[in-house]
């Protein structure tokens, strides 16, 4: 980007990249009078989080130092903070080694930015993009808003305990394990490079065993038929969880899906750098899918079908999921006869819609093979290494049959009517 005027508008508008991150530099650009130094520029990640940041070289070596994350520092502080920065890269210091706290003055806030900068945000280490961003918002809701404040001695067993507590009563035992993993690995990486460090988490601590974490909850007919009028009224969250079940694919990646991913054939392309297999996953929509992309509402500038307000891929889920859940209990309360119980829907996750959508497709006659290749599923043995048919038409096929098998849910048959596919599969 050129000279010019930079502005907090500017870096807001900046572009998203669809993976990984991209840095657009400011040099010479002027902002209340203060000059961007040369290496000045932004941070934009596939997340839409931005940050500024100061390239130089030092002693044959190129570094970059991270001033601080976008609006939690404003444009006209990041300019000064890199002019003063260039100033001490002019007299021979290198910022980022004295940036490194000493183990007297560390707290645990600044040990998470530390192992954000040199591990999690590491382009060398095999860090998934969308990992990265899961690492990097646990820290900022969960961890430094509990224990950041202390000092990396002084952290106790049980301050990892309360903490954990008080994550599991809030995001449930699952979110608590999730936390848990992430710090140990942070706390892990800190210990490698302090001989004095010992790291405060022990076996235990987790709050579900391996075993129980797998979850077996599949939707029922009456749940779906709940539900399903809801997302109608839930604008963007509403029909990005329709898709959801329309496709049987990962919340992820049905929130990063962009209208130039999708042919003119239907078929949804889900590149490999962002999808868990490591290898492109092909899903030819159902008519009713695209039906869904259809009605999306297309904005200047944003290529994703389902984006945020700042046109980002979509966020907030727990917020959106919880205004949700509140809808369809009053609904079912308005619906329910005078004087009779309501329940709630038992707890529901997003993940659990690709478990119904795999559970409606056998009940809709298709082979178990062809299912797990609608999800994306690595297939094992010979036949996952030698046959590399692409199954197009037979996963077109299965799909069309699931929306298919939604509607009949919507909008029954009379009982005493069975479907050709239903009648297979009950003989």
């Amino acid at each position: 980007m050129g000279h010019g005027k930079l502005s907090e508008e500017t870096v807001k508008r900046l572009p998203v990249p669809e993976t990984g991150n991209r840095i657009v530099y400011f040099a010479g650009a002027t902002i209340q009078g203060a000059k961007a130094p040369r290496g000045f520029g932004v941070r934009v990640t596939a997340a839409g989080a931005r940050a500024f940041v100061l390239n130089y070289r030092l002693r044959g070596r190129e570094h970059r130092f991270t001033i601080g994350a976008w609006p939690d520092w404003s444009v006209l502080k990041a300019v000064r903070e890199a002019r003063n920065l260039r100033q001490r890269v002019d007299r021979g210091e290198n910022p980022i080694e004295d940036r490194t706290p000493s183990p007297a003055t560390a707290s645990v806030a600044s040990i998470l930015d530390e192992f954000v900068a040199r591990y999690v945000r590491n382009r060398k280490l095999p860090l998934r993009e969308r990992t990265a961003d899961e690492y990097e918002s646990a820290f900022n809701r969960l961890v430094k808003p509990r224990i950041g404040k202390l000092g990396i001695y002084e952290v106790r067993r049980s301050h990892i305990i309360k903490m954990l507590d008080e994550i599991e009563d809030a995001n449930g035992p699952v979110m608590a394990d999730r936390t848990l993993a992430y710090v140990r690995k942070a706390f892990n990486w800190y210990a490698t490079r302090d001989d004095q460090f010992n790291v405060p988490v022990v076996r235990g601590m987790a709050r579900v065993k391996p075993k129980e974490r797998a979850r077996t909850r599949v939707l029922s007919d009456d749940e779906i038929r709940a539900i399903w009028p809801e997302l109608a009224k839930a604008e963007t969250f509403g029909a990005f969880t329709k898709m959801l079940l329309l496709t049987a694919q990962r919340r992820d990646e049905v929130a990063h899906m962009s209208r130039k991913e999708i042919g003119s054939d239907g078929i949804w392309t889900i590149p490999a750098e962002r999808y868990k297999a490591k290898r492109p996953n092909f899903v030819p929509l159902p008519k009713a899918a695209l039906a869904v992309i259809a009605a999306q509402p297309k904005h200047d500038n944003c290529d994703y079908v389902f984006p945020s307000r700042a046109n980002t891929p979509y966020s907030g889920f727990s917020k959106s999921k919880a205004k949700l859940d509140k809808a369809i209990f009053a609904a079912m309360k308005n619906r329910a006869k005078k004087g009779a119980k309501v329940e709630p829907i038992p707890n529901w996750t997003l993940h659990d819609l690709r478990r119904t959508a795999k559970t409606l497709m056998a009940r809709a006659g298709v082979r178990p093979d062809i299912s797990e290749r609608v999800l994306g599923h690595v297939i094992a043995g010979i036949e996952g290494t030698y046959d590399r048919h692409s199954y197009v038409d037979e996963k077109r096929d299965a799909l069309e049959k699931l929306a298919a098998m939604i509607e009949r849910i919507l909008n029954p048959l009379p009982s005493s009517v069975t479907t050709i596919a239903e009648h297979r599969v009950q003989a």
